[in-house]
């Protein structure tokens, strides 16, 4: 029976601002393009396997069928190119239903792109972006192994895959209601336009909710983890709001809610090559579906990273929803297969 693997390679991933002013790491084509060729090595664990690739107009993709092993079948997917976040989008609604496994190379924006319409198959997600708080560095020929050995069933998806949250939006102005979904993070900016998508400066931020947070991690749920860790696997998660202008955070849209007493210093990575402390006023673990709320009379909606959206005169509603994508434990994945021998010879 042939295995179908869905291959995401985002070309404008790794590419923002934050390598001008910051310490991100860079990620070429070139080195997508290597690693994509890794990826495909490894998928030639199993036999009889396909990929489809999502094709995207820099030339990226056909170079990776281009240099596709001879014993693999790569194809590309037939879709509209964009050059925007709706083609990983577009490929991910295909292979929801044509792909048992998906590798993606991309940051935290790629990955949720794929999230919102992957539904079950299971994801590798490789980082070659730039928070990169979902996907993780790992080998290409790693991550193509362990892909090739859940979407074979060599290996159980429901044995090597966590589910991971997500961040509901909704933004309620007096005419109408904008939903909005992140997939780690979301974060309400004191911007007056989104301008350069990438933040940059902490100051900026009022608060947010994210569905993960480590002390270990970059942004928003960076800041959440210098409070309290909460895994991505966990229901609901955690709602924050930083000190503005030297307030208490009496000024929360629930006085219930609001921090009483002096504000909390957080150290805490909030961009790549950047250790900034930031005042937090109140944090909250959060039930799966409980909102936390912000009234904006002037800002901007991060998510994962990017800014994505400008509010007026609105009530944001944040809340966590466990809905989000099938990740794949790659080391879980390899260390059941050594166990079942998979990779003995004979």
């Amino acid at each position: 029976m042939t295995t179908t693997i869905g291959l995401v390679v985002n070309p404008a991933a790794g590419r923002d601002i934050r390598r001008l002013t910051g310490g991100a790491s860079v990620s070429n084509n070139y080195a997508k393009r290597r690693t994509a060729g890794c990826v495909l090595a490894g998928l030639t664990l199993v036999d009889d396997v396909e990929v489809l690739v999502m094709p995207d107009s820099t030339g990226l993709a056909d170079r990776i069928v281009d240099d596709a092993p001879a014993d693999v079948d790569v194809e590309f997917v037939e879709m509209t190119v964009t050059a925007s976040g709706r083609d990983s989008r577009a490929a991910a609604a295909h292979f929801a239903d044509h792909a048992d496994a998906v590798v993606v190379l991309g940051g935290d924006g790629t990955t949720r792109d794929v999230a919102q319409t992957i539904g079950d198959v299971p994801v590798v997600s490789i980082s070659t972006g730039t928070n990169n708080v979902v996907p993780t560095p790992v080998d290409g020929t790693v991550a193509g192994a362990a892909a090739a050995l859940v979407g074979s069933g060599a290996v159980s998806a429901a044995a090597a895959t966590t589910r991971h949250g997500t961040v509901e939006v909704d933004v309620v102005r007096s005419e109408e209601t904008t939903v909005i979904r992140g997939l780690a993070t979301v974060g309400v900016l004191d911007r007056p336009f989104v301008g350069t998508r990438a933040i940059l400066d902490p100051s900026d931020i009022v608060g947010g909710v994210v569905s993960r947070s480590s002390p270990a991690e970059i942004g928003l749920s960076g800041i959440a983890g210098g409070l309290v860790t909460h895994r991505p696997d966990e229901p609901g998660g955690v709602g924050f709001r930083l000190a503005r202008d030297g307030g208490d955070g009496t000024d929360a849209p629930d006085a219930a809610d609001a921090a009483t007493g002096p504000a909390t210093a957080v150290r805490a990575i909030t961009v790549p090559g950047r250790l900034s402390t930031v005042d937090v006023v109140e944090h909250r673990v959060l039930d799966d579906g409980e909102d936390y709320a912000f009234e904006v009379d002037r800002g901007v909606i991060s998510v994962d990273g990017e800014r994505e959206h400008e509010v007026r005169n609105g009530t944001v509603r944040l809340r966590p929803v466990t809905d989000g994508p099938r990740l794949v434990d790659v080391e879980a994945v390899l260390e059941r297969a050594a166990d079942d021998g998979r990779f003995r010879l004979g």
